[in-house]
């Protein structure tokens, strides 16, 4: 197994420039993150895009809606951005949405949901799903198809389109048709096989994602929890999932367990599997893995929501 050829020759840099987040505050990381984000001076056409804010519990958080040219009802994606559950936002994914937006096509709903430590688990999941129920009861405003409502995220986002699916399933809704899990968190387990080796020198060191866990779910119980952890949840009655593996990550085998739970607990699984890449790797539009991996991904959430 060997790096994409484009990640190679930038692996070292990548790494070298990754801030020490695990010696800041949330605060520090945030802005030390944010001062690295430069917009696209020329993003990817949308047809439609356009910011709101949904009230959740405790206040209102923004979404962005991202919508293509379609003369009929598309489906509907709800996207949680990654980040550790502490930093990016709706504008360090605008690229990745908008992509997803034009290939699957899809209705993007891109969530701001509420950061750690500042706001600890379980807040950030909650805010999903609360715009996953804004989207259904707002589908046709947007163009979208109460049908084929998805979820989806990457890294941490991954995690929490993940326990949508679960907190869609025991609260009776709504009626989440896949699910899109870009390289997910899924379990505080930092002693996998992956972890030692792709836990240094892979652009998202170790450090950092127990740094991660420390601020959004400190408590050891609450790690365990489903709604934390999906890998500890039942699985069965949830919707279809696409999960996108990269072969240099460190998060590589907690994917891998989660998409064989999924599998035995019945649910349809795709596994878009990407053994050059490394974690974080589809937000690096400068990669032409990146838009391999967005246009397989969309395909193959577009099969599951055209086709069932």
């Amino acid at each position: 197994m060997t790096l994409d050829p484009q990640i190679a020759g930038l692996i070292e840099t990548l790494d070298s420039g990754f801030p020490p987040v695990h010696t800041m505050t949330g605060a520090q990381a945030r802005a030390a993150i944010r001062a690295r984000f430069v917009p696209n001076p020329n993003p990817e056409l949308v047809s439609q895009v356009s910011d709101h804010q949904v009230d959740v519990a405790g206040g209102s958080i923004d979404v962005r809606v991202y919508q293509p040219a379609s003369g009929n009802p598309l489906p509907i994606l709800v996207y949680a951005h990654g980040g550790g559950f502490v930093f990016c936002d709706l504008d360090s994914h605008d690229g990745l949405c908008r992509s997803l937006a034009n290939l699957v096509p899809a209705v993007v709903i891109s969530v701001g949901y509420r950061l750690a430590p500042e706001h600890r688990w379980p807040t950030a999941a909650e805010d999903v799903f609360a715009v996953t129920e804004w989207a259904a009861a707002h589908a046709s405003e947007f163009g979208g198809d109460l049908s084929r409502i998805a979820v989806g995220g990457d890294s941490a986002g991954g995690n929490l389109a993940a326990v949508t699916t679960l907190m869609a399933r025991d609260r009776g809704g709504p009626n989440i048709a896949a699910q899109l899990l870009l390289y997910p968190v899924i379990a505080a387990d930092f002693d996998t096989e992956s972890y030692r080796s792709f836990g240094e020198g892979f652009y998202n060191p170790r450090p950092a994602l127990q740094w991660y866990w420390d601020q959004y779910a400190p408590a050891l119980d609450d790690r365990r929890h489903p709604y934390a952890s999906p890998l500890h949840a039942d699985l069965t009655g949830l919707p279809p999932a696409i999960v996108v593996l990269a072969g240099h990550d460190p998060l590589l085998d907690e994917g891998v367990s989660y998409a064989n739970a999924l599998t035995s607990a019945g649910v349809s699984t795709t596994r878009c599997e990407f053994e050059g890449g490394i974690h974080g790797f589809m937000t690096m539009p400068m990669l032409d893995l990146a838009h391999r991996a967005r246009q397989e991904a969309s395909q193959s959430l577009a099969d599951v929501l055209n086709h069932g």
